[in-house]
């Protein structure tokens, strides 16, 4: 990583992975092989963003190649975060005008964002092991917002580690857009495909379908108060 000061602050250090965090093997490859090639990038695991008394988690892949692990930021820096993040001031959860780059200095309000997985995985593809690697750095965080009533899942990864997470059995939780699970202590897990380019571009998820996930959100938040 360069020398630059934290493009984006993690709300709770305790629950993240180490900048030169080893445990991926094929991880730490790639972001080595990116920083000769990319020095002034984020190249390391990213960070949660957002409220630390956000009663909405929003659980996506892993950081995309010229997205966070270029910025240091969840969603920030390519197409993937446009529909989120635009989403999100829509009901009223961004405080500032996002610019898709850390330096517009937005924050969020009542929403916090994290990653399956943390650091950039070839292809966008994690493997098994290293989803399993990252998980207790996920349920570190997760259990540091004990204001999250939703836990909204971006994709089937993000939603099977979750599963897994709360030590339920997936065959029971099956991942399904718009699909909503009873978690522990209360809490839902809400299901979404991914706002990526090639969902969006495909047609799998349109803005009309995601914008229905999230008043899904504010329907179960106010049932779980």
């Amino acid at each position: 990583m360069s020398d630059h000061s934290p493009l984006s602050i993690a709300p709770f250090p305790d629950a993240e992975a180490p900048s030169g965090c080893r445990r991926c093997p094929r991880l730490v490859g790639l972001r080595k092989s990116l920083r000769k090639e990319h020095p002034d990038w984020w190249n390391a695991p990213v960070p949660a963003f957002g409220d630390r008394s956000a009663w909405l988690a929003i659980v996506g892949l892993a950081p995309g190649t010229e997205g966070a692990n270029r910025t240091g930021r969840p969603f920030t820096g390519d197409a993937s975060g446009e529909m989120l993040f635009a989403t999100l001031a829509q009901f009223g959860l961004v405080n500032g005008i996002f610019a898709n780059d850390p330096s517009d200095g937005i924050g969020l309000n009542g929403a916090i964002i994290l990653n399956a997985v943390k650091c950039l995985p070839p292809e966008n593809k994690p493997i098994a092991a290293e989803i399993n690697n990252c998980r207790d750095f996920l349920k570190k965080a997760i259990r540091a917002l004990p204001d999250v009533r939703v836990i909204l899942a971006l994709g089937k990864i993000a939603h099977d580690s979750l599963v897994r997470m709360e030590g339920l059995r997936l065959a029971d939780h099956k991942f399904a857009h718009g699909a909503v699970h009873l978690l522990s202590d209360n809490r839902v897990l809400i299901d979404s495909y991914h706002c990526s380019r090639y969902n969006v571009n495909t047609g799998r998820l349109t803005q009309a379908m995601f914008d229905d996930i999230f008043r899904k959100t504010a329907e179960q938040r106010s049932i779980q108060s």
